[in-house]
Formats: structure tokens, sequence, C-alpha cells
């Protein structure tokens, strides 16, 4: 009979299973099992199916503190001195990285031990009609493991890029060393794998479950969903035609990377996309929109709501989420400390100045009206319709009188996504009292008490936070992480189509449906107008806008990285000083200067993580990735 360890690694998913985690995970004793014995029972084989799935990244606190996404890019920053606190990829921003740093989501190893438990799975799995278990399910929890399976190895090519890769093997617990000193495979070759198994597997699985339960389950638009970004990466400059790794050679020469550039790739993507938002919305998803007193979308309701209202309670944007999510740290590290919170996360400068105004045009436009220095005289309430935003103040209050005129006349998803000093803020704790208050980020005040659990550069993030948190009792309502929603596969398609048939008019129409949702003016190429705003046609300035809206439209989303690397752009945006307000200043002619509070680090080496030097050492086979051993 054959053997297995099983370590407790069950993760219990809530909606994953009806069923609850025997004991015996809890118990030493009981982790010798044999595979017979989890699969002759129903629970065992939930149980089993659940560790499966529980390496899936959490995209609220895990893209903030474990995996650092959202970090490593220039939309997030936290307070510098939480690194203290086993902030890991603190040091990487800064240039401290090498192959031995350490990084607790540990990828390299521990996804591949999930696609080997899926395996498991897909070899061992039997109905059990007498406990309830029919064929019907054996075949889609086949599936599961499969999708489980490509999105991994996904997740691996895109942080290592080539990885050794036999999706079908199962490694026995007695291994001989040499079993696994295997080179890696070209990153093109495990691309069209992942995606021909997607493309099976979508077949296989429903659109969605009728039973709640099973939200966060596989289905075929996660597969469509997963194919679709991944090939987009794919088609990009980074991994398309980057002559820079035409030397990155496997040990007996065989190229990891294709470094001749395919157009036809830019297609595949955009192919990817479209089928994606077509059978996506077939199955009833939709951009998510809440409507005004006068019938019309409320942008600031809608932009904001979307990363809130569970897909049960009609959020249809919703693709691929994770159930259990830690979002109570996020929300407790991005609150203010004057409310409870610990008050250092926050946003950058640069994130700040990528927001349009009010009438949709960037503020380096000389049409947009931005004004940067001094402060408003009067209140500033949202010009372009009726919203409930800020309703226990004022409905559609954006900005007080005596705001610091940088932040005044902005687009609503700055002020959803931008907690800064003078903004009107609100939590369970104080909306019932004195309708709220204002913000205190000067150093001293309310909001900075002048340590590491502070506004460092005078800025706390605000965008999927929840406003009814209330730190000082300890309240914060759950919610499920998203993954991958309908809003980011309209840019994807706006993006891929415009690189591989530039002037098609479905570009500016999927970009614009972002645009309308958001409240701001609708590009075009005719005149500009009350509801438009004229762009030139060629490929290069659709290019920019696209990049513009990205940025804005999927800020401290866990995305931003990924653009900079796959666009060859990290390298320039993510050195260098990075700038906010002056933490130190203790009133307005100190704190409202632009200061350099960081300088960052980003070598040609760090658009791959690395392979960490004992794998490497043990493995004469592999190769470590590109320019990490200059």
């Amino acid at each position: 009979m054959k053997n297995i360890y099983i370590r407790s690694i069950f993760l219990f998913l809530g909606l994953l299973l009806s069923s609850s985690c025997s004991d015996y995970l809890d118990k030493e004793s009981d982790t010798e099992l044999t595979l017979d014995g989890v699969f002759e029972s129903k629970t065992k084989t939930e149980n089993w199916l659940a560790g499966c799935y529980s390496r899936i990244p959490d995209p609220t606190w895990g893209y903030a503190r474990s995996l650092g996404w959202e970090i490593l890019g220039d939309d997030m920053t936290p307070s510098e001195r939480w690194r203290q606190y086993d902030w890991q990829v603190i040091p990487f921003i800064l240039g401290d990285w090498s192959v031995g740093s350490q990084w607790s989501p540990g990828y390299w190893n521990n996804l591949p031990q999930r696609i080997r438990e899926c395996n498991l799975l897909i070899q061992n799995i039997k109905p059990l009609p007498e406990q309830n278990l029919n064929e019907d399910e054996v075949r889609l929890m086949i599936a599961e493991c499969r999708f489980l399976k490509a999105y991994y190895y996904s997740l691996l090519i895109n942080t290592y890029g080539p990885i050794p890769f036999s999706p079908d093997e199962i490694t026995p617990v007695n291994y001989n060393l040499s079993d696994l000193q295997v080179g890696q495979t070209p990153y093109d070759d495990i691309v069209a794998w992942i995606n021909k198994e997607l493309k099976e597997v979508e077949t296989i699985l429903p659109a969605n479950y009728s039973d709640g339960r099973k939200f966060g389950r596989a289905t075929s638009i996660m597969c469509k969903a997963v194919r679709a970004r991944m090939l987009l990466f794919a088609a990009s400059p980074l991994v398309n035609g980057n002559s820079e790794y035409a030397n990155h050679v496997t040990k007996d020469g065989k190229a990891l990377f294709n470094s001749t550039y395919d157009a036809n790739k830019w297609k595949i993507a955009a192919d990817a996309s479209k089928d994606l938002i077509l059978s996506a919305e077939a199955a009833g998803h939709k951009l998510y929109t809440e409507t005004n007193a006068a019938g019309k979308i409320d942008p600031f309701l809608s932009c904001q709501n979307l990363h809130l209202v569970e897909a049960s309670k009609g959020n249809g944007e919703v693709l691929f989420a994770r159930v259990n999510v830690d979002s109570k740290e996020y929300d407790r590290h991005t609150a203010p400390g004057g409310a409870g919170g610990a008050g250092g996360y926050g946003v950058t400068q640069s994130l700040v100045d990528a927001f349009f105004t009010a009438n949709g045009l960037p503020i380096t436009d000389s049409n947009s009206g931005y004004v940067e220095n001094g402060f408003s005289s009067q209140d500033g309430y949202w010009p372009n319709g009726i919203t409930k935003f800020n309703e226990v103040k004022s409905p559609g209050l954006v900005t007080l009188a005596g705001t610091y005129n940088m932040y005044c006349n902005r687009e609503p998803r700055f002020y959803l996504a931008v907690n800064f000093d003078g903004a009107w803020y609100t939590d369970g704790d104080n909306a019932g009292k004195d309708k709220g208050r204002k913000l205190e980020f000067f150093n001293g005040k309310k909001d900075n008490n002048n340590t590491h659990d502070a506004p460092q550069n005078g800025y706390l993030a605000r965008k999927r936070t929840d406003p009814t948190r209330n730190p000082t009792i300890g309240y914060f309502a759950p919610r499920h992480g998203i993954l991958y929603r309908l809003g980011e596969a309209y840019l994807n398609y706006a993006e891929a189509l415009n690189e591989s048939d530039p002037g098609n008019p479905e570009i500016l129409l999927y970009l614009n449906k972002i645009r309308t949702r958001a409240g701001v003016r609708t590009y075009t190429t005719g005149g500009t107008d009350v509801d438009n705003i004229h762009v030139n046609s060629d490929q290069e300035s659709i290019r920019k806008i696209i990049r513009m809206e990205r940025r804005v439209e999927l800020c401290t989303e866990g995305i931003r990285y990924d653009d900079l690397r796959r666009w060859k752009l990290a390298e320039t945006v993510l050195n260098g000083q990075f700038y906010g307000m002056n933490f130190n200043g203790k009133n307005a002619d100190e704190f409202y200067k632009r200061t350099a509070y960081q300088t960052r680090v980003y070598r040609k080496s760090f658009y791959w993580f690395p392979i960490y030097l004992a794998e490497i050492e043990k493995n004469p086979n592999l190769i470590q990735a590109p320019f990490w051993d200059k």
C-alpha cells in the first residue's frame, strides 16, 4: 500500500466545503495516512481538495505584506520601519535583494507541492456513491485540480520565468536527488502548455455554480481569466523579443526565452481577452455600478463598492475571487492612527499625480484646471451628478474649504484611493457622533504620532478599505478578495488590440466603458466637447492613454508591478527618489512640500525573483534567473 505524509496544510475554505475539517488534522499521531484512506472518505477527499486551493494568493493583505506585489510597484508605500516586523519585501525595494533573501510565500518550493497534491487527487479520486460523491462531482474535482495546476504554473513563470516543468509527475516521497536534478523548460513552452490545458478544462467546468457554497471554486470564466492575463504578459516586451535574454540558455544551449519578436502574440492575447469578456458577459458578469437619485451612474459608490460588495449581493464584476482573506489587517494598517489604526500604509506621490482632474484630463495638461499650491476658499462638491459619497457630512462633498489645492478638483477615483491631510474621514466609531472629522497628518497631530505607525509621506491608502471599519473596538467587516475582475479584462483587451490591430474602434469602446463608470469624460478621435476628450488615433497616443487608465483604474490591486515589468519600465520608474508630503512638517508651510522620503533601487536582475542559491548548488542543471549571477 502506498504511503504519504499529509502535513497540516489544509486551509478550510468555508464556501468550498460544506463540512468542517476533521480533528485529526491537529493531531501529530494522525499525520501519516494512506492515500487509500484519504480517498475512501468524501470528507477527507474534500479536505484534500481544499489544501490544493490553499496557495491561491490573498489579494488584500497577501499582496501587501507577504507577496509584496503592491509594495514592489510604485503605488503603495508602507512605513519603511515596518521591516522590523518581518515585511520581507521592504529591503527589496531599497536594493537589498540577493539570491539568499528570504521570501515567505516561497513559490519555488511551495507551489510545486500543491501541484503534486493536485496530481495525487487526479490519480486517486474515485466516486463514493454511498457517501454521495458521484461521478459528475469527481469529474469536476479533477477539472478543478487541472485548473489549479495551470494557475500555479502561471504564478511560477510570472515570478521566476523558465522553471523545471513536469506537470503530471508525482515525485515519490523516497525520491533520489538525481531524479530531481532537471533543468528549466523554455518560457514559451510552459505558456503553451498552460494555455492548452486551460482551454481544455474550461469546457468541463461550469461558468458559475448555483450552489452559493461553491463560490470561489474553479469555473470556466476563471480559466479564461488566467489565460488572458498570462497571454498579455507573454506578448509584452519583457518576454517577447527581448534581446537582453538572447544568451539566457540551458546547460545544453537551448534558449529559455524567445528573443525574436512575434507580433502575433498580441493578437493571441487580444483574442483571449475578448473571449473572456464575451463569455463572462454571457454568464451574467458586468461592470459593477450603482445609480444615484437621478438614475445615472454614481461613480463614487460604483468604484468604491465594486471592491466591497460580494458577488452574492449583486457584484457581477468579480471573475476570480478568494473567499478567505485577511482584509482585517489591510483595513487596520490603512486606518489613521487617530482612529485606532496602524496608520502607516500609504500611497505614493506619483500615484496622487496620476489621477485625472474632474474634467478627465491629466494634471500635466494645461486645460485640466489643476492648481498645486495654495488652499481652497470653499467646500468642493462633485459637479457631475448626485452622489451619496460623504453622505454623513454632506452628500457629494469631496474637499473642505482650506484644502490644499493639489487635492481639489480631482476625479472620483482619486478621493476613493487617497486619504490626504484635511480629507473628511468617517469610520464606525465617529460617524454617528460628530459625523467624522478632518484627517490631521502634520507631525505631532492626531494622525501623525511621529513613529513608524504614521503616514510616512503624508498619505494613507483608501481604496479597497471598508468605510464602516472601527479599529478602536476591533470591528472589521469580512469580505472576499478579488484576483481578477471584468474591468481589468476590458483594459487588457484594449491594450492587446491596440498592439495587434491599431485603429480598431473597440479599443476606445472598452476603454471608455471604464471611464464612464468612473464619471470622467470619454475619449474620442473627433473633437473635444463637454462629454469627450480628443485623442490622436495613432498607436502611440492610444498606448499612452491606455497605460494612464490602467495606472488609475487598477491601482493598489497588485497589477501595477507586473505592468512595469512586462513593459520593461521598472528600471526607469522604480529607481531613484520617491516623494510625498513632508512627514516632519508641523504646519502647512513645512508639510505641503514635495519631499523625498525614500530612495529606491531597481536592478536589471530584479525583473525576476532569483532561484535560491541553495537550490542552484543542489541542482547543477539549473540556470540562475537573468543577471542575478552578475
